[in-house]
C-alpha cells in the first residue's frame, strides 16, 4: 500500500510555548520526583548505536569514532536506567524504512517494558536536504531554499519532511542551519540560506512550521557564530563583537524562536572571542530562555560537550566539561553520554534539564498511558509523488540565470539556439550525486558504502537533457574529474565541442564530509576558483569551439565561485546550488526554454578569495576603495537573477513620510511584465541609512515578495515592514531603532536601483524588545 498520509494518531502539539495538559504536567513531576539520579541522567543523553563511524570510509560526524570512548554501544547494554534520546536509527547506515521503523519500535517497547518508569526514548534524525534516510525524497540544499525566495514553498517542504520523520516513529529533526553566510570559502556555507539574516530568519522560520506542522521537533542550527570563522575553516575561532553578533548572526534565530515556537536549538560548536558556546551560560541561558523566553530543549550538537575539554581546553576533564554544559544550558548532551554520564553533576540543575526533556516527550505524546509506539508499516512511502513534486517546483524556482547574450533557451524560440547537435561536457554532467548536498544520505551515508543503490530515480544533468531535447544529438565527454589534474580527457572535450552547433559545460563541486569532498562539512576551500582543473577544461572548450559556436556553463556547487572569465566568455551561464534528486529536470527545463529561470542570488558572487571574508551588509568602507589595491566589488551582487521575460518596476509610494521609531514602514511599487511569456519576479526593498551613531551597511534588504505574472499583467505589491528591520546596536551596546532620514530602494538586485523614496524616523530612540514585530507583511493587489 502506497500513501502519504500519516499514522491515525493526534499530532502533538510541539511548540514549547504551549502549555501541557494538567494530567501531561502532573506526570512530568511524578517522574522528576520518582528518579534516582542515574535515571535522570540517562534522560540526558543519547545513544548512537554502531558507533556513528562506518568503518568503511570515515565518520559521518566530527571524530566520531574517537570520541564515542568504551561505552556499550547497544541499547541492552547501554540504557540500564533508561534513555533520553536514540540517534540517527535511519540516517547512519543503509536501512531499510520498514524494516528501520520495525526495529525502532521494538527498541520503543524494550525501553517502555525494561526500563523502571517506562519512558521511550525520543528519536532524532537530520533532515537538511529531507529525511536522511535510505530512499527517502532528497530536497534541494539550503542555499537553494534561498535562491527561490519563496518561503511559502519552503513551508510546504519542511511539513512533507516532517510527514516523513513521523511515519516512521521519528520525533525530532536536526534542522535547519541558521548560519548567516559570511565567507564563501567555509565548507558548510550549501547548508545555509543566505548572507542576509532576515532571509535566513523568513525562509528558516517557513521550513520550521512546515516541519512542527507534521508533530516534529524542528532543532535550529548552529547557535551561534559557527558561520563566522577565521578564513572559513571548519570549527576556527570566530572574533564577533557583540554588535555582529545581535545586528546579525543572532537575527534569525530570534525570528525562529520568536515567530517559529521552535522547540529545540542546537549549540554551537565556535568559541566566540574565546568563549566557548557550549559553555557560555549568557547565550543559552541569559539570551535564549530569560530574554527571548524559549522553553524547549537545547541539544548538544554531536561530542560539542566533550570537545570543551579535547578541543577548547576549557575544561580539565570531560567529567568538568559536562558540568560547564549543563549549568551554561545544555539540556541533552549528543550522540551519545560521553561527559554527562562520567560524574555526578548537581541534582537541581538536572533536575532543571529533566524537567525540559520530560515536557517534550509529554507534549509528543511519549509519557501518555498506554503509550503505543507502533506505526502503520503498510503506509511508509519516503518518495512519494507528491513530494517528488515539491522538490521539482523548489528546483525550479531555485536556478539563476547569471547572464545570457541571447543563447538560451537551447530549446529555440525567441532569440534562443535551436541546434540539432549539443555537446554536454564537464565531471559533472553525468553524476547523479553532483546534484546533492553532504547532508543528503546520497552523499553522507551511501558515499561510503560503495555498490550500494540509491533507491531514488536521479537522472542526471546529461540524461535529462536528452529527455528534454529529444529532437537534438546529444553527445557527451567527461574532459576531467571534480577534483585533480588529470588533463588527459581535455582533447576529447574539445573535439566533441567543436563539431557541436551549441556546448553545455557542467562543473563545479562535489559534496562530502572532512575533506572527501569540495564541499560540506569540513571542506573548505582555499581559494574560490573551480576545484581542480575544471577552470582550465572551460577554458579549452571557449578555445576549441568554432567562433559563434554558444558554450553555456551549468555550475552545480555548494558555494558561489569566482567566476568572473567565465560570465565574460561564456553566452550564458546558469547556478544551481545542489538542486536535489528533480535538480536535472529543472536545469534541463531552464536550458530548453520550459522553465522560465527566477532564482536570485542569495549570497554574492565574489570576484576574487582575496575579497573574503565578504557581504553586501558591509559599511563604506567594506567596499571597493581606492585606499586598498584589493577589488571587493562582487562580480555579480546579492539578489541577482535573469529571466527570459523582462520586468517593469515603477511608482515607488510610501503611506507616510514620516513613521515613529517604533512603528512600521507602508511602500508599495507597481511591477508589470513586460515582456512575452509569464514569469516571475522577486521585488525587493532595499533601506539605505545615511547617517547613525554606528557606521551601516552601504544598503540592505529589508522586505521581498516573489510574484507570478503573465505577459503584460501588472500588479502593485505593499511591504508593512516593521522599523526593527532597520534596528542597530549603539555605542551603549543597546539594540535601538534611531530617529533620521532613511531612502527605500526599489531594484533588481542589492547594487542597482531603479526607484527611490524617502522616508523619516521621527520620535525618541526606541529600545528594541521581544514585543517589536518583526515580520514583514506582504499584500498583492492588480494595479490601478
Amino acid at each position: 500500500m502506497v500513501s502519504t498520509d500519516l499514522p491515525a494518531r493526534p499530532v502533538a502539539d510541539v511548540d514549547p510555548s504551549t502549555p501541557l495538559s494538567a494530567e501531561r504536567a502532573a506526570r512530568v513531576e511524578e517522574l522528576v520526583a520518582a528518579m534516582t539520579l542515574q535515571e535522570k541522567l540517562y534522560q540526558l543523553v543519547g545513544l548512537w548505536e554502531g558507533r556513528g563511524g562506518t568503518g568503511e570510509g570515515g565518520d559521518v560526524a566530527p571524530m566520531a569514532d574517537a570520541m564515542q570512548g568504551d561505552a556499550p554501544d547497544s541499547l541492552e547494554g547501554y540504557a540500564v536506567a533508561g534513555l533520553g534520546q536514540l540517534t540517527r536509527v535511519f540516517g547512519t547506515t543503509p536501512v531499510d524504512a520498514v524494516e528501520g521503523a520495525r526495529g525502532l519500535v521494538d527498541k520503543q517497547r524494550w525501553l517502555v517494558e525494561r526500563s523502571r518508569h517506562g519512558v521511550p526514548a525520543l528519536v532524532h534524525e537530520e533532515c537538511l536536504t529531507g529525511l536522511a534516510a535510505w530512499g527517502a525524497t532528497t530536497f534541494p540544499a539550503p542555499l537553494s531554499w534561498g535562491a527561490s525566495f519563496d518561503e511559502e514553498l519552503v513551508e510546504q517542504v519542511g511539513a512533507a519532511i516532517g510527514g516523513s520523520m513521523r511515519s516512521l516513529g521519528v520525533h525530532q529533526g536536526l534542522a535547519p542551519v541558521l548560519d548567516v553566510v559570511r565567507d564563501a570559502r567555509w565548507g558548510r556555507v550549501e547548508e545555509c540560506i543566505s548572507e542576509d539574516p532576515h532571509l535566513v530568519g523568513e525562509v528558516a522560520t517557513a521550513y520550521v512550521r512546515g516541519v512542527q506542522s507534521a508533530g516534529v521537533v524542528a532543532t535550529l542550527k548552529h547557535f551561534v557564530g559557527y558561520s563566522n570563522s577565521r578564513a572559513g575553516r571548519n570549527l576556527a575561532p570566530v572574533h564577533a563583537g557583540p554588535r555582529e553578533l545581535a545586528d546579525v548572526l543572532l537575527v534569525p534565530f530570534e525570528m525562529a524562536v520568536l515567530d517559529g515556537g521552535v522547540g529545540s536549538v542546537m549549540n554551537s560548536y565556535a568559541e566566540v572571542d574565546g568563549v566557548p558556546v557550549a559553555a557560555d551560560a549568557s547565550l543559552l541561558t541569559e539570551l535564549l530562555r530569560e530574554r527571548w523566553g524559549f522553553a524547549g530543549t537545547v541539544v548538544a550538537d554531536y561530542f560539542s560537550v566533550a570537545f570543551l575539554q579535547t578541543l577548547h581546553g576549557v575544561a580539565a576533564d570531560v567529567a568538568d566539561a559536562g558540568a560547564q554544559a549543563l549549568e551554561a544550558g545544555i539540556d541533552v548532551e549528543l550522540p551519545t553520554g560521553v561527559a554527562y554520564l562520567s560524574t555526578t553533576l548537581p541534582e537541581p540543575l538536572v533536575d532543571r534539564a529533566l524537567r525540559r526533556v520530560l515536557t517534550q516527550k509529554a507534549a509528543l505524546g511519549l509519557l501518555d498511558p498506554g503509550y503505543d509506539p507502533s506505526v502503520d508499516l503498510d503506509s511508509i512511502d519516503l518518495d512519494p509523488p507528491a513530494h517528488r513534486d515539491l522538490a521539482r517546483r523548489l528546483a525550479e524556482e531555485s536556478v539563476v540565470l547569471l547572464s545570457n547574450d541571447g543563447a538560451l533557451p537551447l530549446g529555440g524560440g525567441g532569440t534562443g539556439t535551436t541546434a540539432k547537435r549539443i555537446a554536454v561536457v564537464g565531471p559533472n554532467a553525468d553524476d547523479p550525486s553532483a546534484l546533492f548536498g553532504c547532508y543528503s544520505f546520497a552523499n553522507h551515508v551511501l558515499a561510503q558504502h560503495p555498490g550500494t543503490p540509491m533507491r531514488l530515480t536521479v537522472p542526471p544533468v546529461l540524461e535529462a537533457l536528452r529527455g528534454e531535447l529529444d529532437g537534438a544529438e546529444v553527445v557527451h565527454a567527461r574532459g576531467c574529474d571534480v577534483e585533480g589534474a588529470d588533463t588527459s580527457g581535455f582533447a576529447e572535450a574539445v573535439e566533441a565541442a567543436r563539431s557541436a552547433d551549441a556546448v553545455v559545460v557542467v562543473l563545479g563541486d562535489r559534496a562530502g564530509l572532512f575533506g572527501r569532498g569540495t564541499s560540506g562539512e569540513g571542506c573548505d576551500a582555499e581559494s574560490l576558483d573551480l576545484p581542480g582543473v575544471q577552470q582550465q577544461l572551460l577554458d579549452a572548450v571557449l578555445d576549441g569551439v568554432e567562433p559563434g559556436t554558444p558554450v553555456v556553463l551549468v555550475l552545480l556547487t555548494g558555494r558561489p565561485y569566482a567566476v568572473a572569465s567565465a560570465l565574460e566568455r561564456c553566452s550564458a551561464v546558469v547556478q544551481a546550488f545542489f538542486p536535489g534528486q528533480e535538480g536535472a529536470g529543472a536545469i534541463a527545463g531552464v536550458l530548453s526554454g520550459r522553465v522560465n529561470p527566477s532564482g536570485h542570488l542569495p549570497v554574492t558572487l565574489p570576484r576574487s578569495v582575496g575579497a573574503q571574508p565578504y557581504s553586501y551588509l558591509h559599511p563604506i568602507l567594506g567596499g571597493a576603495s581606492s585606499v586598498s589595491n584589493i577589488a571587493t566589488e562582487p562580480v555579480l551582487p546579492f539578489g541577482h537573477g535573469l529571466s527570459f521575460t523582462s520586468f517593469e518596476r515603477s511608482d515607488l509610494q510610501v503611506e507616510s513620510a514620516e513613521v515613529p521609531t517604533g512603528g512600521s514602514v507602508v511602500a508599495s511599487v507597481v511591477v508589470r511584465n513586460t515582456g512575452e511569456r509569464a514569469g516571475a519576479d522577486v521585488v525587493q526593498l532595499y533601506g539605505h541609512d545615511p547617517v547613525a551613531s554606528v557606521t551601516r551597511p552601504v544598503t540592505q534588504l529589508l522586505a521581498h515578495a516573489r510574484v507570478e505574472l503573465e505577459p503584460g499583467q501588472s500588479v502593485r505589491v505593499l511591504f508593512d515592514v516593521p522599523t526593527r528591520r532597520l534596528a542597530l546596536t549603539d555605542r551603549r551596546g543597546v539594540r535601538v531603532v534611531e530617529p533620521g532620514a532613511v531612502q527605500l530602494r526599489i531594484g533588481p538586485d542589492a547594487e542597482h536601483v531603479e526607484l527611490t523614496a524617502d522616508v523619516e524616523l521621527v520620535g525618541g530612540v526606541h529600545p528594541v524588545t521581544t514585543a517589536d514585530r518583526r515580520t514583514v507583511l506582504v499584500e498583492r493587489e492588480p494595479a490601478v
